[in-house]
Formats: C-alpha cells, sequence, structure tokens
C-alpha cells in the first residue's frame, strides 16, 4: 500500500509525464518528447535490472542481451512480414504490436531461463562474468548473423500498428509507450509486494536462513532472472518500435554499464530508483553533448559526485528532502 504523499506524487508525476506533448511544443522543443519516450523505455530496462540486482542481489552484467533479444523479436518478425517468408519455414512475420511485443517478451524470457540456469550454479565475481560472457556471446553472434544486416542492424521501415492507430505520429507512439510503462510499473509494483517478492529480499539477506525455512533459493533466483530479462526484452522491444531499428549495440556490455549506472544512479533496490536514474542519465547524456564533444568526462564528473554525495542515490536524496520538510 503506498503512502499517502508517495501516491500523491506518483500522481502529479502522471499528470506531468500526461501533459508533456502540450508542454514540448509550448516551449518549441518538440526533440523532448523523444527524450521522453527513451526515458520511459530506459526506465524499464533499469527497473528490470534493479529488480535481479536491488531485491534478489545478483548482480547481472549482461542484461543488455535481452533489451537486444527483445529488439530484434520485432526487427525479424517485421522483416519477415515484409517478405512474406516465414521464419524457420512455419513462424508468419507480424508488423502487429500486440504480437510483436508478447513475442519478443515469451523469446527474451527463454534466453534469459537458460542464462539463468547455468549462471545462477555461480555466485560472485564467476555470475558477473558468466552474464557478461553469454550477453557478449549473443552480440558476436547477432553481428555475424548476415542475413539481418549484421553490424549495421536491421532496419524496421514502419513502427508496428496497434488498434488502427497512427503509430507515424509521434504524440500517439509517446502516449502508448507512457501506457506501456504504467502498466509495467503497476505489475512490478505487485511483484516486489507480493509474496514472492518477500522470499527474494529474504535470500538476498540471507540465502541459508531461508533455505532453512523451506524456501528453495535457486528457484526463486531463476523466476526472478527469468522475469527481469523478460522485462528488458519488452523494453527493447518498445525500442525497436521507437527508433524503428535494431542493432548489436543494444546488447553490448556498454549497453549493460549504461543500464547498471542507472540503477546505481537512482538507488538500488528502491522501487523509483531506475526511473529517477534513467531520466538523470539521458537528460544529463543529452544535454552535455550539445556543450561539448567531450561530454562524456563531463557525464562521469557528474555521476560521481551523485553517487558520492548522496546515500542510497538520486531517491534516497528526495527521501531525505521530504522527510525533513514533513
Amino acid at each position: 500500500m503506498m503512502r499517502p504523499l508517495v501516491a500523491t506524487l506518483v500522481t502529479a508525476a502522471l499528470l506531468f509525464l500526461f501533459f508533456v506533448p502540450m508542454l514540448t511544443d509550448l516551449v518549441g522543443r518538440p526533440s523532448l518528447l523523444a527524450l521522453a519516450c527513451r526515458i520511459l523505455i530506459y526506465a524499464m530496462a533499469a527497473a528490470s535490472l534493479n529488480f535481479v540486482l536491488g531485491y534478489g542481489g545478483m548482480i547481472s552484467f549482461g542484461h543488455a542481451a535481452f533489451f537486444g533479444v527483445g529488439a530484434y523479436t520485432v526487427g525479424i518478425l517485421y522483416a519477415h512480414f515484409a517478405s512474406g517468408e516465414l521464419l524457420f519455414g512455419f513462424i508468419p512475420g507480424s508488423n502487429q504490436m500486440l504480437i510483436t511485443l508478447p513475442a519478443a517478451v515469451l523469446v527474451s524470457g527463454v534466453f534469459a531461463a537458460a542464462i539463468g540456469a547455468l549462471s545462477l550454479r555461480t555466485g560472485g565475481v564467476q555470475f558477473i562474468m558468466i552474464t557478461l560472457a553469454f550477453a557478449q556471446m549473443l552480440f558476436f553472434f547477432f553481428v555475424a548473423l548476415k542475413a539481418y544486416g549484421g553490424e549495421d542492424g536491421i532496419i524496421i521501415r514502419r513502427t508496428n500498428e496497434l488498434a488502427g492507430l497512427n503509430m507515424r505520429d509521434r504524440v500517439t507512439l509517446y502516449y502508448v509507450i507512457l501506457g506501456f510503462a504504467v502498466l509495467f510499473f503497476l505489475g512490478l509494483w505487485r511483484m516486489v509486494n507480493s509474496s514472492f517478492g518477500a522470499v527474494l529480499r529474504g535470500i538476498q539477506q540471507n540465502e541459508r536462513r531461508m533455505a532453512a525455512l523451506g524456501f528453495a533459493p535457486y528457484r526463486y533466483k531463476l523466476y526472478a532472472f527469468i522475469l527481469s530479462g523478460m522485462g528488458a526484452g519488452f523494453a527493447g522491444a518498445l525500442m525497436a518500435n521507437f527508433l524503428r531499428y535494431a542493432s548489436p549495440d543494444m546488447m553490448h556490455w556498454t549497453k549493460s554499464g549504461e543500464l547498471m549506472i542507472m540503477v546505481i544512479l537512482g538507488g538500488v533496490g528502491s522501487f523509483f530508483g531506475p526511473i529517477f536514474g534513467a531520466a538523470a542519465f539521458m537528460i544529463l547524456e543529452t544535454f552535455l553533448a550539445g556543450w561539448t564533444e567531450h561530454w562524456q568526462l563531463l557525464l562521469g564528473a557528474v555521476l560521481l559526485v551523485i553517487v558520492l554525495a548522496t546515500k542510497g542515490g538520486i531517491n534516497g536524496l528526495l527521501a531525505r528532502i521530504f522527510r525533513r520538510g514533513a
């Protein structure tokens, strides 16, 4: 159950997000709408990583693999829809979002199940390196996949269709992404605050004690890893629709690093942290890049100050501010 203050702030944030298209037109900066779309998508990807990192204690450094798999699922299905050829000889292509998004979630979940089943038999540094290794294997696999563009990626000429909406319209696409983001975070909230979420946090704090109580840590961690991979794949599928493009770079280790930075920046183990982290990272990246070609140096300095000066990231800082003001 949300506290009244949190519920009020969430409602205010949703109202702000609803009026973003009007605000961008009002200030004469329509490009900011594209930035808002990217923030929403990366917030979902970062929240998926935070689910295993912050609640399950699993430091996955290859989560971008599922993000990229989700994007490629949309791209490959569209390519076969455009060509009329069946995938694997029996799967028809599609340009319908209500088909491609569930397909992306399913395929990402399958990959997450396979990678998680092997990776979770280890722990600590070994787990980090194995998830990284699997992600890089997938990266090089898609680089070598010449049938779908190889290292150049795959172009999606039109955004997937949804319920007769004009998906070419940037405002319509924004509201679709916003709607999916709201549903995503509602589902994540229910999951985090369910008995499953409580067991997962218990395993993070003391795995041996939870095992002694009759819970199976490996099984719960694997379920969490699969759900997390499915969430990242969902975000990747939306990004492919937004960019109308899927690239192997989406699953490179540097992308996993960006997602990790978003989680740490916003606050590991906090529900709203990944949202704050994704927003801060994308805004800093966008505006610093407009000032200087050495923007990455400035971004690193800003991130360093925020992480060192705030306990619990941006979410922790805001929590302390509101507590003092209460």
